[in-house]
């Protein structure tokens, strides 16, 4: 009847092993990743979703890397796992998977009641049994189950509808097991009495930093992000995530980022085993140290142990530095890139605009090869926006004389200028047309100021003549 129609014998052995290499495969995201047969995997993203941009394009940049590759995938962030499978599977449809674009849905903190009342009672994962009887007595949603008593419920259908049901709504904690591939580098420390204290954790890490690293070095390889699990004596697992800029077998720094994060550990009743992870790690190429270095070399400072430690502290977003960016309108001409890219290769990774102008030409160093100009002093600080002053001058072309910011008023002892930076045509109609006269200015204080005027003084259409200052020196 269907022509052309494929058959293939089930592999559920199979089945299982691709589900859980799709499940190391999420360790990308967050730490605790574990399968969840027959068709889905769990991810713990506590405290982790901002690395990807928050919790929605978290779930958008993993089910549209999963479309790539076929896999259509539902996707839902919950307060608890319970809420999250529900949703997942049954919200918004009657849980078939949608045949157009992947679905993705985040609960707002403490709506998961309101969620699951209208979802049906399949959401929570109960036997066919319990199914069939819960309809027998007119229960469709999962709402109307959670209105009835528990006793009686529990008397008919056993404890399991009682546990599910209290899971879903965060009464019950529901554990999730990580899965870590066996290939990985890690260490793993059972104890006898539990422990509670940050110091004996800090005892800890250094050991399996140690344990660690002494497997990277056989492979050749360094650490770029590290995953340490604390086995609770409850059943549950937290974790913390450090990265690296480069990759590293230093135990001892390894070890002390660790311990900076040691204060987002809740140990609870006590931690039984600790379980150090590297599930991302490049080559590292051995470097002799037993020779002396040229002046060459010790002006080359290995700056990348700060970086990590910054970064751990701050964000790895809000650790950056400036790199050049062709154009001549100065809050345009910088973007801000990882602060141990290699110089030229900032081109395709922008993290934000700021400060400081960069232009080619005599005198000048191309963006493209890293480099800042030198024919024009910029100031290291830039105001954004511009703020506005009250200035006196003489025009066309005269500096100002005095200047008014904040209520201060500020006389002008040297000045330098003017240079005339005009707008890019191509960025919209119209920006041609603007001039700025820039002037580089000290006051009778030796402070030193960039101002500008807004229009050349013969046509209004450039700029209405007022003055703004840009920036300090």
């Amino acid at each position: 009847m269907v022509s052309g129609l494929v058959v293939r014998d089930a592999d559920p052995v199979a089945d299982a092993a691709a589900l859980r290499r799709l499940a190391w495969w999420c360790l990308r995201y967050a730490p605790l990743a574990s399968a969840d047969p027959p068709d889905g995997i769990w991810i713990d993203v506590t405290g982790g979703a901002h690395l990807h941009g928050g919790e929605t394009a978290l779930l958008r940049d993993l089910t549209t890397r999963l479309a790539t590759q076929g896999l259509n995938a539902r996707a839902a962030i919950a307060d608890t796992p319970g809420v999250a499978h529900a949703v997942a599977r049954f919200g918004g449809s009657s849980g078939t998977l949608p045949s157009g674009p992947p679905a993705i849905t985040v609960v707002p903190v403490q709506a998961g009641v309101a969620a699951l009342a209208n979802l049906p009672i399949e959401a929570l994962r109960l036997p066919g049994d319990i199914i069939e009887g819960l309809r027998l007595l007119g229960i469709e949603q999962v709402g109307k189950l959670a209105t009835l008593p528990r006793a009686p419920l529990a008397r008919r259908f056993g404890a399991l509808l009682a546990m599910r049901l209290d899971q879903a709504l965060g009464a019950v904690f529901e554990p999730i097991v990580p899965s870590v591939p066996p290939d990985l580098p890690q260490a793993r420390l059972t104890f006898v009495e539990p422990l509670l204290t940050a110091e004996a954790f800090a005892t800890v890490i250094a050991r399996l930093t140690a344990m660690v690293c002494e497997d990277l070095d056989k492979s050749g390889r360094g650490a770029r992000r590290l995953d340490l699990l604390f086995e609770r004596v409850d059943g549950s697992i937290q974790a913390i995530r450090i990265g690296t800029a480069r990759p590293s077998r230093d135990a001892r720094h390894l070890a002390r980022m660790l311990d900076e994060r040691l204060e987002r550990v809740d140990p609870g009743l006590g931690v039984e085993a600790m379980h150090l992870v590297v599930p991302h790690a490049d080559a590292l190429a051995y470097a002799q140290s037993a020779v002396r270095l040229t002046e060459a070399d010790q002006a080359e400072t290995d700056i990348s142990p700060l970086v990590d430690r910054l970064a751990n502290r701050l964000g790895a977003e809000r650790v950056y530095r400036n790199a050049p960016v062709e154009s001549d309108v100065p809050e345009r001409s910088v973007r801000r890139i990882p602060a141990l890219i290699p110089p030229g290769a900032s081109s395709g990774i922008p993290l934000g605009t700021q400060v400081i102008r960069s232009r080619t030409g005599p005198g000048g160093i191309s963006p493209g090869r890293g480099g800042w100009p030198t024919d024009l002093p910029r100031p290291v600080r830039l105001l954004d926006p511009p703020q506005p002053v009250d200035a006196m001058a003489l025009l066309p072309d005269h500096p100002p004389i005095a200047f008014t910011w904040r209520r201060i008023r500020h006389r002008v002892r040297h000045a330098d200028g003017p240079e005339r930076i005009a707008g890019e045509w191509w960025k919209r109609d119209g920006e041609m047309r603007s001039v700025r006269d820039y002037f580089r200015v000290e006051d009778e204080e030796g402070r030193r100021y960039w101002l500008f005027r807004r229009g050349d003084g013969a046509d209004s259409v450039t700029g209405d003549m007022r003055w703004f200052l840009h920036g300090f020196f």
